[in-house]
């Protein structure tokens, strides 16, 4: 990449975008161009505008969504479909309009049908019905896959798309109310883990770290759930840990760093070899890690890190999702990228900045 082209990465407070904005500093790239959400609200397609007009960046890499898990995908289906499709309408097409050259969608896993053949490939996109629960985010992003084709086609732009598995690290969302599955369970067990200790101070820590405990959450830790928490609090029970579904899908996980590293590659392949491993209409790439789990066996190795030697149960009146998710990210292998960040290792990483946060406070 040379040094001096002007950079935008729009998301860049997220998980995903943050970890593409280390990743960025870190080769000694052109100028970083950001904004916050208050900044610039990328669903106002004006504002979108403006911005690109008096910025006028060279790459883009489109990080920004909103995002959540199967919970929050159930609740608030409107907002995920609504607020995605405008994000990427807006930017995409104020980078055309502004003359951007060069653009890298980050799109999800999600966007494959829900009995999709075994590992994902490519052009499994839209031959099989979506996942029900998470179907209206699943659309806004092969939407955005389309676009990024259509501007190619139409106009001869060269924008990109990868598709992740999975992430995790650094920068995630710890709420349970919109936390995807390895957050939640990482502090769903950390809260049982201190419960068992009786450090009820610690988990006023963890509250005002990585905000409220909901009532559902102090019953299973074994607190009064219609009593806010105080260090005078009391565990009244034993604490069980139960999770959504049956504990059978599988899933695979990716670190966000290798995520991130992957989309600083693709997006600096030369064209030539991006559009010969490429189709016009199949344009997107997978981004895996290669191996997946069940929930059940991802439950016992975070278990083991986080330090929880309780009773784990699964609560089957609450949805699975696609039972499995394996993407084929062989294209990409064959391009010369492939993750480093094995699933252990990250969980270790994952868990340590999530303690780091609370001892910030």
């Amino acid at each position: 990449m040379k040094a001096n082209l002007k950079v935008y990465v729009a998301g860049h407070r997220g998980m995903v975008g943050s970890a593409i904005l280390r990743q960025l500093e870190s080769t000694g790239c052109g100028k970083l161009v950001t904004r916050t959400r208050t900044e610039l609200d990328l669903t106002n397609q004006a504002a979108v505008g403006d911005f690109f007009k008096s910025e006028r960046p060279d790459l883009v890499y489109l990080a920004a969504a909103k995002v959540g898990g199967i919970h929050a995908n159930n609740v608030y289906p409107a907002e995920f479909i609504y607020e995605n499709l405008m994000i990427e309408a807006n930017v995409i097409h104020a980078a055309h309009c502004s003359g951007v050259q060069k653009l890298l969608f980050l799109g999800s896993s999600c966007i494959y049908p829900r009995l999709a053949t075994q590992p994902m490939r490519e052009d499994a996109l839209l031959s099989g019905a979506l996942e029900a629960t998470n179907e209206p985010y699943a659309i806004a992003k092969i939407a955005g896959i389309k676009l990024c084709e259509s501007y190619n086609r139409q106009y001869g732009r060269d924008y990109r798309s990868v598709m992740p598995t999975n992430l995790y690290g650094p920068g995630d969302n710890y709420d349970l109310s919109n936390s995807h599955v390895l957050p939640a369970m990482i502090r769903k067990l950390h809260l049982a883990k201190l419960a068992a200790q009786g450090d009820v101070s610690a988990i006023v820590a963890d509250e005002a770290a990585h905000g409220e405990i909901a009532q559902d959450i102090k019953a299973m830790i074994g607190l009064d759930p219609a009593a806010p928490i105080t260090a005078e609090s009391t565990v009244r029970t034993r604490p069980i840990v139960t999770l959504w579904g049956t504990g059978t899908p599988f899933r695979e996980f990716l670190h966000v760093d290798d995520m991130a590293s992957a989309s600083v590659f693709v997006m600096n392949l030369d064209k030539e070899v991006y559009d010969a491993n490429t189709h016009p209409m199949l344009s997107h790439i997978n981004v895996g890690f290669g191996k997946d789990l069940s929930i059940r066996e991802v439950a016992v190795l975070v278990a083991e890190i986080v330090g929880y030697q309780g009773q784990i149960a699964f609560d089957c009146s609450k949805p699975d999702g696609t039972p499995r998710k394996l993407m084929d990210s062989g294209r990409l292998e064959r391009l010369g990228w492939k993750a480093k960040i094995d699933l252990k290792q990250g969980l270790e990483q994952a868990y340590s900045n999530y303690l780091s946060k609370e001892s910030r406070r």
